[in-house]
């Protein structure tokens, strides 16, 4: 059974949507005619992947144990017209705020920020047609139909950002959790040694009618732009935040300089980070109750009171903490809502990396060229356009479809068809 007190925050896994159906190759036939015209149904689409944000996650755990999610394939199409059984769909529940990455390029896929947000991030294949739909005028009986589209499989990174209003930072041990269990009703694990929180704690905050989100942010070290502790892993939650409270144990109780510690964690958060760097900071200098606090006060308000708002408070029984949180709602009023991640429009996942084709040579004398490569042909290609037409024939030939067409002895003014595209052959 999976521990779900285990935070885990970055992942990997891997997807494939369903591959389509193929068409069907059929005629209809009754007694005595064994061969009344072609009546075959189409290949069933294959199942999409889709991603949810899920409220009651707050881990990506579950992915440890599961990271391959493969869609259904859609179904042959059948005899008779009857179009093949779609393939069924898959649905990726993460927790919101869930970034999804392509593992290769790194570009952003989705960023699942609103609760309840379903968004579908790779397309199933569609289904061959049957041999039905290459009816023509000329073409009675056409004896082939079309494969369904295949899919590949891709990898991708979730990446958990806490999305959260105000981030709690500083360094282990200064009372980021007790102050975030003082001002909401978040019960964050609490002791007195390094690094007890090892996850993001998120607590509502209520001043009067307003609230905000205020997450304690795990404890940053020296080193931790270039990775050192778990650095990286806890610097990423506080990108989304609107704004900083940096708490500083102004006791100095640890043998540490709070003046020291506050500029080391800026340094961090400029090092990786410039967006980081210039968010809003108020200050809360705590622990003023312990013996000695008194003059490291002065100090700090000296150097850095024209520059930033700082108050001071004792987390452990909550004074100063009322007049904190007003002075953070005050400035978040002032502020922009936070917004998601903006996808990488440019970004698709392929359905196929190779464009396929097929030649059947009709008793008429005919060349009929279908697959993938002429879909996307169809697609693509505008036939009054005398660009794109060259582009037509620039593709045929390097697809190797005009060699094809001479292994298989075209001469001269013979007729190839590709899609709705009729011409002569000219060597």
């Amino acid at each position: 059974m999976a521990d779900n007190s285990i935070f885990i925050d970055k992942v990997k896994i891997t997807i494939k949507s369903g591959d389509g159906g193929d068409g069907m190759n059929s005629f209809k036939a009754y007694k005595g005619k064994p061969a009344c015209g072609p009546d075959g149904g189409d290949g069933g689409k294959g199942g999409d992947i889709y991603i949810f944000a899920d409220q009651s996650l707050n881990t990506l755990l579950p992915f440890r144990y599961k990271t391959k999610y493969v869609a259904g394939n859609g179904e042959r199409g059948g005899t008779n017209l009857c179009t093949g059984r779609g393939g069924e769909d898959v649905v990726i529940r993460v927790p919101v705020g869930t970034v999804i990455r392509d593992s290769e390029s790194g570009s952003v896929i989705a960023d699942m920020f609103t609760a309840g947000e379903k968004k579908m991030i790779c397309e199933g294949g569609r289904g061959g047609k049957g041999n039905v739909r290459f009816t023509t005028a000329r073409r009675h009986a056409p004896n082939f139909a079309q494969k369904g589209e295949k899919t590949e499989l891709h990898e991708l990174v979730l990446e958990l950002k806490v999305i959260a209003d105000v981030g709690l930072i500083g360094f282990p041990n200064v009372g980021k959790s007790t102050l975030l269990s003082k001002i909401s009703a978040a019960h964050p694990k609490i002791a007195n040694y390094h690094f007890t929180t090892l996850s993001p704690n998120l607590g509502v905050v209520r001043v009067y009618d307003d609230s905000f989100v205020a997450a304690d942010i795990p404890g940053l070290i020296e080193g931790a732009a270039q990775g050192a502790g778990l650095g990286h892993d806890f610097l990423r939650h506080i990108e989304r935040t609107r704004m900083l409270v940096h708490v500083i144990d102004i006791s100095g109780c640890e043998d540490r300089d709070p003046l020291d510690d506050f500029q080391k964690i800026n340094a961090e958060l400029k090092g990786y980070s410039e967006k980081l760097a210039a968010l809003p900071q108020i200050i809360a200098l705590n622990k003023c109750d312990v013996a000695g606090a008194e003059e490291n006060v002065k100090t700090f308000k000296k150097k850095y009171g024209k520059k930033y708002q700082i108050y001071t408070i004792t987390a452990v029984s909550g004074e100063g903490t009322e007049e904190l949180i007003k002075a953070v709602r005050d400035v978040l009023i002032t502020l922009p809502a936070a917004e998601p991640i903006e996808a990488d429009e440019n970004f698709t996942y392929r359905k196929s990396g190779n464009l396929g084709f097929e030649i059947v040579l009709e008793d008429d004398g005919a060349y009929v060229i279908y697959g993938s490569l002429v879909d996307m042909l169809c697609r693509n290609v505008a036939l009054n356009d005398t660009d794109s037409m060259a582009y037509f024939q620039k593709i045929l030939r390097e697809k190797g479809v005009i060699a094809e067409l001479k292994r298989m002895g075209i001469k001269e003014k013979d007729t190839v068809v590709v899609g709705d595209v009729e011409f002569e052959f000219v060597n």
